[in-house]
Formats: C-alpha cells, structure tokens, sequence
C-alpha cells in the first residue's frame, strides 16, 4: 500500500455479502437499514467490486463483518474470505474481522489464528446487535489477544440504523453501545488500540469524555453525513482530539463520496483535515511511523 499516493484512509466499511450470495443481515433488518440510511446505489457490493470503487477513488479501507450469529441467528460473512480479498488486493484494504464474543473460548483462539495466519489488523465489535456490554467479562479473553498482538479494537457506539423502524427495533437493545463501557475496557487494557464508532448519539459528550481522558481511545466518523454532526464533536476534532479522530464512512449505507463532499463544508482547520482524511488512521494501522 502507497499510503503517500492515498487521498483518504476510510477506517469504516462493510462487506454485506458472501462469495456464495449470503447475506450478513436478515432481509427486514437489511431493508430497514437501508431505509434509515436512503440508501442509493448497490447495497451488497462484493469484496472484488469494493475493492475497484475504492481503487478508482484512491483511497484505502478498512473491512469487516459482523458476526452477530449467537443473538441474530444468521451467519456473518467468514472472516477468512474478508482477509483473503484483502490479500488479494493489499494496495486498497485492509483486513478487519469480527467474533461472536458469546463464542467464548473458541472465539479467542480464532482471533489468534486470524492475526497470525490471515494478517488482520482489527477486530469490529457491535455491542447491541451482538448483544453485550463492551466491559461484560466474556468478551475479556478477545482483548487479552488484541492487546497483545497490537491489533485493534473497533467498537459501534451510539444508536444504531440496523433495526430502526422495525417493531421493537428488531429486539436490537441501544444501551449496550454507550461509550462509557468502552471507558471501562481502555482502564482494564491500558495498551489497547480502540477506536470508538460513530458520532454516538445520544452519548456523544461521554465518547469524547473516553477519548480525551484515555490515551488509546480514538473516534471515527462514520455512519453520519458530517452537515449532521454534533457542534462539540466538530470543536475537538478541530482542537483537543485533532490526532484520534478518523475518517470513516459506514460504506455501503453511506459512501465516501456523500460524505467528503459534506465534510467539505465544515469549519475544520486545513492543518486538521489531512490528519482527519489520512494521517491519524495511518499511523493508528502501523502503515507509517508514529
């Protein structure tokens, strides 16, 4: 990967679809999503296709699933085909994968596996649509192993558009994904890279609380046209958290494309922005030096 000859870095993608057709959400909670988000365009873009959208951008991604099976009943996208697409196309992606924190014990040595076999450089947790608190002790084992294999530890926070509309929200429970259980998981691994989802309605006050006060707590942007963000959030990305905020779009529900093209319009500083758009996640990834 290039990263000089990169515009942005996009630390926040999905990949919807398996090799074989499968999709990694239920039609309803899918089309509710889809709903929420206006969605234009292709919705199930396969890895090879996502992988010539960001090329022809000049950009890079960070990719994953989300394994969710324990509480959704529905199989995630095999975290090994995500890393081989990414093999496949080491110049725009970059792997992430996603573990049922409910798989215990297995899932801890398959995270193992995945860094030292696959190359994956993080690990995508969705608190209410998994259906856990980030600080619950079952998912303790996974950060033992992303802590000490210098991965990375991607949490959703905030509200969620999966599940928003449909009659109780599809039984998808909000209250795990406030930030202050990720304050608890950053406390409990002090070495932990974490990136914090989102701008994280309603609790946006208390993730840039996490991110300011923990040193290895980040925050990306994603899942939000930017005309849409909260005024604080705006402030320190332009001041206190200039270095740990992140660039990320929630591709494919929202593009990169709608959302540069609004980010352009907020009062950020011009020293600001290319570490928004490229440094910080650059050097958060290990693509440059510190």
């Amino acid at each position: 990967m290039n990263v000089g000859e990169l515009v942005a870095i996009d630390v926040h993608t999905h990949v919807e679809i398996s090799s074989q057709g499968k999709a990694s959400l239920e039609e309803d909670l899918h089309d509710a999503s889809s709903a929420y988000f206006k969605v234009e365009g292709n919705r199930k873009p396969t890895l090879q296709e996502t992988a010539a959208y960001y090329r022809e951008r000049q950009m890079a991604a960070v990719i994953f699933t989300v394994d969710a099976q324990s509480a959704t009943g529905t199989e995630p996208v095999p975290n090994e085909e995500v890393a081989q697409a990414a093999a496949a196309n080491p110049d725009v992606l970059i792997p992430f994968a996603s573990l049922d924190p409910h798989r215990g014990k297995a899932a801890v040595k398959q995270a193992r596996r995945l860094v030292e076999e696959h190359g994956v450089k993080g690990f995508k947790f969705h608190p209410s649509l998994q259906g856990f608190f980030p600080n619950d002790r079952l998912a303790y084992g996974l950060y033992e192993v992303i802590e000490e294999t210098g991965t990375i530890a991607l949490f959703h926070t905030g509200q969620t558009g999966i599940g928003a509309g449909v009659p109780g929200g599809g039984g998808i429970r909000l209250k795990y994904s406030n930030p202050l259980c990720v304050d608890d998981v950053a406390a409990d691994f002090p070495h932990l890279k974490i990136i914090m989802a989102h701008p994280s309605f309603p609790w946006q006050d208390e993730a840039l609380a996490v991110a300011t006060h923990k040193p290895g707590v980040h925050i990306d942007l994603s899942g939000w046209s930017p005309k849409y963000f909260p005024p604080q959030l705006v402030h320190y990305a332009n001041t206190l958290l200039k270095d740990k905020v992140l660039f990320g779009s929630d591709y494919p529900v929202l593009t990169p494309d709608r959302w540069l093209a609004d980010f352009a319009k907020l009062p950020i500083k011009d020293e600001v922005k290319p570490k928004i758009l490229k440094e910080n996640a650059a050097r958060l990834l290990g693509l440059t030096s510190a």
